[in-house]
């Protein structure tokens, strides 16, 4: 998985505390999510004190909750665009996930999904390549550049996921692969996109244009900025959550049920 540059996501981050805390939350390997749907519970007063604390002692950063977690009397923190851990005071500041023994499940990471949904009815999907596999009955959407080696990973594993549309976005990452804009406006530019874009992850070949038709690139860019996407591949599924990197055939089939169940879960809590 391939991270954007991390200077360009918070500048107005410049305390060495802060920097510090962002440091660690990259290589802690936790991404930046999008803004989510969930709407937020009404802070009680003790959630509005510690909120009040931070945006005091991270001036610019933005803290978009805080709620009692039930680990250790320790508070949950929206922290710009991931979760951290505090205590009362906000003396203390925990970057890392919290897992449970007994299922082995990573209690942040889903938290963290559930907060951070992305409407998918807000995506343009024109801006997408479609590629059509069985049925395509599922869906998944994908954030991928041309250059990148875990986006070529991925491309591999998900040969093996069937009945399913692909919704790809060409987000190619200038500061790591200064070529892969030149490569996708090619590719998007060739008669059969689909069939362009398989063909060059597997032979490496590209079709024979100038690449200057009119494209989605500056657009996507916009777009992947809009949700926070930071990373190479992003994957999305219909539930709205999101999993960075190249995940295997078979986390990609787990994470399409578990989506597929969560959208039903909601629909009949609407009932």
């Amino acid at each position: 998985m391939l991270l954007r540059p991390f200077s360009h996501a918070r500048a107005h981050w410049s305390t060495t505390a802060v920097a510090v805390l962002a440091t660690a939350v990259v290589f802690a390997a936790t991404p930046a999510l999008a803004q989510g749907t969930d709407k937020a519970a009404p802070l009680t007063p003790e959630a509005a004190a510690v909120k009040k604390t931070l945006e005091q002692k991270f001036p610019g950063a933005e803290v978009r909750g805080v709620t009692k977690s039930p680990y250790f009397g320790l508070y949950e923190v929206q922290f710009d665009d991931r979760i951290v851990y505090t205590d009362a005071k906000a003396k203390y500041v925990l970057v890392g996930s919290v897992y449970d023994s007994e299922s082995k499940l990573n209690l942040t990471e889903e938290r963290q999904r559930k907060l951070n949904r992305v409407d998918l009815a807000t995506l343009p999907l024109d801006l997408a390549m479609k590629k059509v596999k069985g049925t395509g009955e599922r869906t998944l959407i994908v954030f991928s550049d041309a250059d990148c080696p875990f986006c070529h990973k991925l491309e591999s594993e998900m040969k093996a996921v069937d009945n399913v549309t692909i919704y790809t976005f060409l987000f190619p990452i200038d500061q790591l692969h200064p070529d892969a804009a030149r490569k996708s406006k090619i590719i998007w530019c060739s008669d059969d996109r689909v069939k362009a874009w398989d063909t060059f992850f597997e032979s490496g070949k590209l079709p024979d244009n100038k690449g200057d038709c009119d494209n989605p690139i500056a657009k996507t860019a916009e777009l992947g900025a809009r949700f926070k996407i930071n990373a190479t591949p992003t994957l999305m599924f219909v539930d709205g959550s999101i999993v960075p990197g190249a995940i295997p055939a078979q986390r990609i089939e787990t994470e399409m049920k578990n989506a597929d169940a969560e959208v039903k879960k909601l629909a009949e809590a609407k009932k």
